[in-house]
């Protein structure tokens, strides 16, 4: 299967209830994630997460379909080839 190498933005509205099934989502698929950098904005109780990851499409569809699927969860992604990126 193709392998990708991407970014996956997050937004996480209602963060103190949302964070948890977030976190584990994520932990789910820690095999495909490079790194992560969260910006929590207590404020607004809205968090911002940043992940680059690797790994095939389905996998990284799997990650990104279970996070949109919580409410008050915005998920975008850019995935490249890792033939595009020689």
């Amino acid at each position: 299967m193709n392998r990708k190498i991407g970014i996956v933005g997050i937004i996480v509205a209602e963060r103190n209830k949302n964070a948890p099934l977030v976190n584990q989502i994520l932990s789910e698929h820690a095999e495909i994630i490079l790194a992560r950098m969260g910006i929590p904005q207590k404020e607004t109780d809205t968090g911002f997460i940043s992940l680059f990851v690797e790994g095939n499409t389905d996998r990284i569809g799997s990650l990104t379909g279970k996070l949109g699927m919580i409410k008050g969860v915005t998920v975008k992604s850019l995935l490249i080839s890792e033939k595009e990126k020689k």
